[in-house]
């Protein structure tokens, strides 16, 4: 089992700059994906930007591409989500997810079997 745990949403404004932590703790699998997931417009759980522990390879949703960077500190099993010039559209719960073993990150936030509770994120214009 993997245990996430997401923190640092809050309110901003627009233009304005969060970090998002996901601490993991449990077990640890060798080769897995980490995520950072946000409802879309059915509320279904959109991809914002995944990333591939063994290879250190990441991915963006077309939405946040050139603001948002994802990347992890293995040492402290932190994932983390760094929010720039956020926009009021940006505004969401937003969820840290991994995967089991597996040999690429999909898009698809049915193959993640682990997820954090969410933390709010508010962005007025």
């Amino acid at each position: 089992q993997v245990q996430l745990v997401e923190s640092g949403g809050g309110s901003v404004q627009a233009g304005g700059s969060l970090r998002l932590p996901c601490v993991a703790s449990g077990y640890t699998y060798s080769r897995y994906c980490m995520g950072w997931f946000r409802p879309g417009p059915q509320n279904a759980r959109e991809k914002v930007a995944l990333y591939y522990a063994s290879s250190m390879t990441t991915t963006y949703a077309d939405s946040v591409k050139g603001r948002f960077t994802i990347s992890a500190d293995n040492a402290k099993k932190t994932l983390y989500l760094q929010m720039n010039n956020l926009k009021p559209e940006d505004a969401a719960i937003y969820y840290c997810a991994q995967t089991k073993t597996t040999w690429s990150c999909s898009q698809r936030s049915d193959d993640f079997s682990y997820w954090g509770q969410g933390t709010q994120v508010t962005v007025s214009s």
